[in-house]
């Protein structure tokens, strides 16, 4: 069966701009995808249980608000206490190189910064799919 990939786009917490996780939606439904976008001021929790609901193959969250160090991790230890072990968390907004090594050690994948490529993105999320599950 050809399955499509199933990506839950999703804003955590206060920060109200919304127009990066908007264009990555656009971008990754431009080439094929399936997109939920859980729209503005979501809860780790929300998120997570949004991810279960709809059966995603991965969550991306953008972050502007500076909270990174605390949401990616507390996404992570939900994600699996849930089970959520075979999806991918990645993400992207404003966050410091050194911040960026440190969450990628604890499990989250690729975190993009302003100005990254969509097409990057794009293709990040369908290689990582691809490789890590079986359709």
């Amino acid at each position: 069966m050809d399955r499509k990939i199933r990506v839950l786009v999703a804003k955590v917490g206060l920060d109200g701009h919304d127009r990066g996780a908007k264009v990555i939606a656009a971008a990754l439904r431009d080439s094929g995808m399936e997109v939920i976008y859980t729209g503005l001021r979501k809860t780790p929790e929300m998120v997570v249980e949004a991810a279960l609901q709809e059966d995603v193959n991965a969550i991306g969250v953008s972050i502007l608000s500076g909270a990174h160090m605390t949401i990616f991790p507390r996404i992570l230890d939900l994600m699996r206490d849930k089970g959520l072990k075979d999806v991918l968390l990645f993400g992207g907004g404003i966050i410091p190189d050194q911040d960026i090594q440190v969450l990628k050690k604890k499990g989250v994948g690729e975190l993009f910064t302003p100005g990254a490529s969509t097409i990057d993105i794009v293709a990040y999320v369908k290689n990582w799919v691809t490789v890590n599950i079986q359709y």
